[in-house]
């Protein structure tokens, strides 16, 4: 017997994408089949095996095709060029309320969706007090599921994907709906879930948690399977093709490393100011020289800046804030309450670099914001802000989590005007 449970060989998806609503019907009754479409390449040439029992973890940034994907798996879509082989019967969470119909109840959604995965009544009958105990939403469960709130819904459509007891669970990232309980209520039977040597394909953003409970990973950019292997490499590659747009390669000692460690441009990201100063380009190394791709805590930083100032700046303030998956500070400084005293910067180029221990965070992902000013901490004028201009990863097996309080920046810093 096969231990394969996926096979998807040379799939392609593509869409016809149209500029007016009128030119599809032009495009239609058109006498010589003159196009006025385009094509949109959403998957191209995607080919993989997943194996029974691998818990595989697919990662991307938002439009990659990843949804796509999971929607070719599950029969929800059919492939424009391809063959997908999937042995076993699937569940899928692919979005929220999939599945399920608004004018029925809740308790009647359950036998709607065993009916449509094989199972008869009776047997449905026989699991449906686990369904409702599992998605604890109360006497909900006897109303139709248009009044439900978007947490009832996650709660009960993974109730019943998990509670039928298929060979293959497919989750889309719809988890992050529901309370922190209900998270680790499903991460919990999750896990029970592969240990009984079922599949698992899991899409999400949240990096530490493929790394912690997925066996393999996938990286699809643009609708190209880019790479896959062991989660720890693949979420270190995409987390420093997000950061600077390049890919790593390994050397002898198989450790992950840039072929070029180059300045990322900052002129595609969100910023306000006067711009009579601003940050051109950054980049982040630790102490060895190289890029961070995920970081532990406890780690030596530099955050390196290059400015091209058009005025003189007398008083300036260079800061940055590192902000969490949700927007919110965990840390930050400038030059100022740091009390680092900075010189006038003239008219021209000037590279500046602050240096300090990276603080131990929880898992997951983080932004970094920088920011230029021209006086002090109560009466400034912004020269240059830039939002969420570098991405990173915090990965450590042995968290220790502090809020960043006890950061501190070296006052022996470079300053140094470029020629």
């Amino acid at each position: 017997m096969s231990d394969v449970a996926i096979r998807v060989s040379n799939v392609t998806k593509s869409y016809r994408l149209y500029s007016r609503p009128i030119d599809r019907l032009k495009e239609a009754l058109h006498p010589l089949r003159k196009k006025y479409h385009h094509d949109f390449m959403a998957l191209k040439d995607v080919s993989f095996e997943i194996n029974k029992g691998q818990v595989v973890g697919i990662i991307g940034k938002n439009g990659s095709g990843k949804s796509t994907l999971l929607k070719i798996l599950t029969g929800v879509l059919t492939p424009t060029s391809g063959v997908v082989d999937v042995q076993g019967k699937v569940a899928a969470l692919l979005e929220l309320g999939a599945g399920l119909n608004p004018e029925l109840t809740g308790r009647e959604n359950i036998f709607l969706n065993g009916s449509l995965m094989g199972y008869s009544v009776e047997q449905m009958a026989d699991k449906v007090d686990d369904i409702v105990s599992f998605a604890d939403i109360g006497e909900f469960i006897e109303q139709p599921v248009k009044m439900y709130s978007s947490g009832m819904f996650v709660r009960l459509a993974f109730a019943v994907a998990i509670n039928v007891d298929p060979d293959i669970l497919i989750v889309d990232e719809a988890l992050s709906v529901g309370d922190i309980r209900f998270q680790q209520k499903c991460i919990r039977k999750i896990q029970e879930f592969f240990e009984r040597g079922r599949t698992v394909i899991f899409v999400g953003h949240d990096l530490a948690a493929i790394n912690s409970f997925c066996t393999v990973c996938f990286w699809i950019n643009e609708g190209i399977l880019i790479s896959k292997g062991s989660p720890q490499d693949i979420t270190k590659e995409y987390t420093s093709f997000m950061a600077y747009g390049m890919t790593s390669t390994q050397n002898n000692k198989e450790e992950s490393r840039f072929e070029d460690i180059s300045w990322l441009c900052t002129d595609a990201y969100d910023s306000f100011g006067d711009k009579e100063a601003s940050i051109s380009s950054i980049r982040v190394l630790i102490s060895d020289g190289g890029v961070p791709t995920a970081l532990h805590g406890g780690e030596r930083i530099s955050i390196e800046m290059r400015i091209e100032s058009r005025k003189m700046i007398r008083e300036p303030i260079v800061g940055f804030v590192v902000k969490n998956r949700l927007g919110h500070n965990v840390f930050g400084g400038n030059t100022f309450c740091h009390e680092i005293v900075m010189t006038p910067i003239d008219p021209g180029t000037h590279i500046f670099q602050l240096s300090f221990n990276f603080p131990f965070l929880s898992n997951g992902e983080y932004t970094l914001t920088l920011a230029l000013a021209d006086g002090h901490q109560y009466d400034h004028i912004q020269k240059h802000w830039i939002h969420d201009c570098y991405i990173f990863n915090v990965n450590n097996p042995k968290p220790r989590y502090q809020n960043g309080d006890g950061l501190v920046l070296e006052k022996n810093f470079r300053f140094e005007k470029m020629n």
